[in-house]
Order: C-alpha cells, then sequence, then structure tokens
C-alpha cells in the first residue's frame, strides 16, 4: 500500500467522482481508475460504490478513509521534521487540548518563541481528552493540555499554574441568572446542556458527577458539545443551561449570556503531557524547554 495511492484514494472520497479527482490531482482518469482497482484487489475490498457520475465510499471505504488520514499526517509530519533538521530551529508544533483559558499562558510562550525562532509553526487541535490521548498515542500531537482529572499515568507532564472554575452559562434573563451562584438542587429540574467530559461514564474521570452525587443520574441532560461555542448557541436559542467551565463561552457585557459558578466551588487543573521516551522535532524541543522554565518540571 503506497503512500501515493493513499492520498489518490482519499482525493477521491473528497472529490467524489473520478474526474474532478484526475483534474485536482493532474493525472489521468485511467490511471486513477487502475490504482483504486489494485488497492481494492490489494486490500480485498470494494472501497467505493460507483454511481454513473459519482463515487461514494463503502463502509469499508470509511474505514480506510479514516485511518489514511491519519497514515498522511504522521507522513506529512515525519517529512516536516526532517526537512527542519538541518537547518536552523523550525518546523511545525502540534498541540492539542480541550477549551480552557489557560491556553493563554500558552499563547504568550509560543509568541515569544515566535520572536527567536521565526521558522516554527503551530497546529491546534480541540478536543476533549479522550480525543487528545488518542492523537498523542498515535503521535499526531506532540503535546496535550488535559483538564484534569484525566488518567496521565502513562505521559510525562507539567503542572499548568492554572485552575478552570466550574458553572453554568445561562441567557441573562433566565431565572438563575438572578443567583450569585449554583447549587445542586437548581440543576435537577431544568434542561442542561453537558460536556461529554461532565458527563463522562467513568466516575475517576468526572468531577461534575462526584460534585453532584448520589442524584447525577436524575438530571435532564438534553444535549451534550464538544465545543462551547456550539453549545452557546443552543443556550441562546432557550434550548437548556450550559454545565462548562468559565471563561471560554462570551458573556461580556454586550453578550445576551451570563456565567454562574457552582457552589459548593469546583476547580479543575491541567496539565500539558506528552508521550514518554518521545523524540521531538528541534522545534519541539524547544518548545518544551521554555515550558520547563516557565512552569517548573
Amino acid at each position: 500500500m503506497e503512500i501515493r495511492v493513499l492520498r489518490y484514494f482519499l482525493a477521491i472520497a473528497r472529490e467524489g467522482s473520478i474526474t474532478n479527482a484526475a483534474n485536482f490531482l493532474h493525472v489521468t482518469q485511467p490511471t486513477l481508475s487502475r490504482q483504486i482497482h489494485d488497492l481494492e484487489k490489494e486490500l480485498g475490498q470494494k472501497l467505493f460504490t460507483r454511481g454513473s457520475h459519482s463515487m461514494t465510499l463503502t463502509a469499508e471505504g470509511m474505514i480506510l478513509r479514516k485511518r489514511a488520514e491519519e497514515i498522511i499526517s504522521m507522513v506529512d509530519k515525519t517529512e516536516a521534521e526532517f526537512n527542519y533538521m538541518e537547518n536552523a530551529v523550525g518546523g511545525d508544533i502540534y498541540i492539542g487540548g480541550g477549551e480552557t483559558d489557560a491556553v493563554k499562558l500558552i499563547a504568550n510562550i509560543a509568541k515569544d518563541l515566535r520572536a527567536n525562532y521565526p521558522g516554527i509553526r503551530y497546529h491546534l487541535y480541540s478536543g476533549n481528552s479522550e480525543d487528545v490521548t488518542e492523537r498523542l498515542d498515535k503521535g499526531l500531537l506532540d503535546f496535550g493540555i488535559l483538564i484534569q482529572p484525566a488518567n496521565i499515568t502513562k505521559y510525562d507532564y507539567i503542572n499548568i499554574p492554572a485552575k478552570d472554575t466550574w458553572g453554568v452559562v445561562m441567557r441573562k434573563d433566565s431565572p438563575l441568572a438572578k443567583k450569585e451562584a449554583v447549587f445542586k438542587e437548581d440543576l435537577l429540574d431544568v434542561p442542561l446542556i453537558c460536556s461529554r467530559q461532565a458527563i463522562s461514564h467513568e466516575r475517576s474521570q468526572n468531577e461534575f458527577a462526584d460534585w453532584f452525587g448520589e442524584d447525577f443520574e436524575r438530571l435532564d441532560i438534553v444535549t451534550t458539545f464538544n465545543l462551547v461555542y456550539n453549545a452557546t448557541i443552543m443556550v441562546e436559542a432557550g434550548i437548556g443551561y450550559a454545565v462548562t467551565i468559565d471563561k471560554i463561552a462570551n458573556t461580556s457585557e454586550s453578550s445576551s449570556l451570563c456565567f454562574r459558578p457552582l457552589e459548593p466551588r469546583l476547580d479543575s487543573g491541567l496539565n500539558i503531557v506528552w508521550k514518554k521516551y518521545q523524540v521531538f522535532s528541534s522545534a519541539a524541543e524547544v518548545f518544551l524547554e521554555r515550558l520547563r522554565q516557565e512552569f517548573g518540571n
């Protein structure tokens, strides 16, 4: 299975036809058709359902697309690292993490490094702890920012000197907006919009469930989310109250939304993690050294 053929396969999946993919790749249609036919023969699976003017992925094709995207991403990342090895410090740094105000601390480090190493580029990936650790384990990320609690036993890590405060984002005209803080009993009879981390079935990784206690299963969770921007749209529409952390949703004076902290207060620590025995690019090494200088080991 050649990398070039995987790129052909992804182009057809994206463009929806041999004709469009051939134009995009600047290869002939017969060449492209033959390469995909050989790939299907090699794998022993039909990857596309062929129509008169279109091609759609089969179930097996969708599985290969996910794997091919990961393989191509890893190849591109590796090639970029080697291209910079003999040059001045530069290259790509891949950082994943959940939405948190603590990213400002990382951004300040990135800004300072860019002043001395303008050849460094940053690539950010947003996701919950499960998403980020999966990509770390596959080598698609150099670093991950994890909101606690999260299992970090198999990683090296640095504690980020910041805390995230949990609370509820709501419309300013909602009844709970009149309160200074939100208590457990306030959440029992209202529709809730919760981050996936807040309702994780692994209680060891679910501070919100522990905070709520034995009545957690009684909550009326009508929507879950991964990114808070989409959740705030649901709140603005009047669908429910969003359980999330502070300072990541727009709750400014001009916004129709406000944030109220949980009471008793619930704070989460943060770590920046990386795979043990990781071999870093020169750019990632410089970034890690600056992290240690700023945050300690």
